[in-house]
């Protein structure tokens, strides 16, 4: 009998290796493929490191690691376009879409797993998409996903697959504490926009991340440069 198997797309950060850990736990290592998109982001480098790193620990062995040249050409963002800055977080993260939002980024990520998880006949993809405690980007949002599943419906194959997002309702310090639980390598993550030795620690992904640490009265493992505590407003 064929075993069920699942797609996670796999950024290397904290909230994807969280999600990460969870198919492999549903679905076992060897039922897990995990895909990697690297499109032109100033810590491109480092975050492939994670990836390979995060596949390693968990026994990850199928992987996808492609290049999107389009986001990158397009810009837009301060995560693609040198001609933006990163901007320090400040209390308002999330009131406002900020200027590191990568205009209709998850819709060229999910692209690329629907189609491979078509070819490897998986049924599930995970996305590590955040609507609480998060910068606010559109492509987080419930409906975002919901939508996108009524696209894979009638534009696949047989119309199976399904992206879940098991973490898109929880708040930052709720997901490291599941991570925690689960045994999610979180030292072998990277969620700074711009570091690549060392996280900043000022930018608003650096930011949420240290926030959430700090609310479990846990300290995150990786290194930075400073390590700023943001309040929530």
């Amino acid at each position: 009998m064929e075993q069920d198997k699942s797609v996670v797309v796999l950024s290397g950060g904290m909230d994807s290796c969280v999600c990460a850990t969870l198919a492999v736990r549903d679905f076992g290592a060897e039922n897990v493929a995990a895909q990697h998109v690297s499109y032109g982001q100033r810590t491109e480098a480092r975050e492939q490191q994670a990836f390979r790193d995060i596949c390693d620990r968990l026994g990850i062995k199928q992987r996808l690691m492609v290049r999107n040249q389009a986001l990158g050409q397009i810009g837009g963002s301060a995560l693609t376009d040198s001609g933006f800055a990163v901007p320090a977080a400040g209390a308002e993260i999330g009131q406002q879409i900020p200027i590191t939002y990568v205009p209709f980024r998850n819709a060229h990520f999910l692209s690329v797993a629907v189609s491979w998880a078509e070819v490897i006949g998986a049924e599930k993809i995970y996305i590590g998409a955040v609507e609480q405690d998060s910068s606010g980007y559109p492509d987080c949002r419930p409906e975002y996903y919901e939508a996108f599943n009524r696209v894979i419906r009638a534009g696949t194959k047989e119309g199976k697959i399904r992206i879940v997002t098991p973490l898109i309702a929880m708040r930052k310090a709720e997901i490291v504490s599941l991570g925690l639980s689960l045994g999610a390598p979180f030292e072998l993550t990277w969620s700074c926009y711009s570091g690549q030795s060392r996280a900043c620690g000022v930018c608003e992904s650096c930011a949420l991340r240290l926030r959430a640490f700090e609310a479990i009265g846990m300290q995150d493992p990786i290194p930075y440069q400073t390590r700023a505590s943001v309040e929530e407003s």
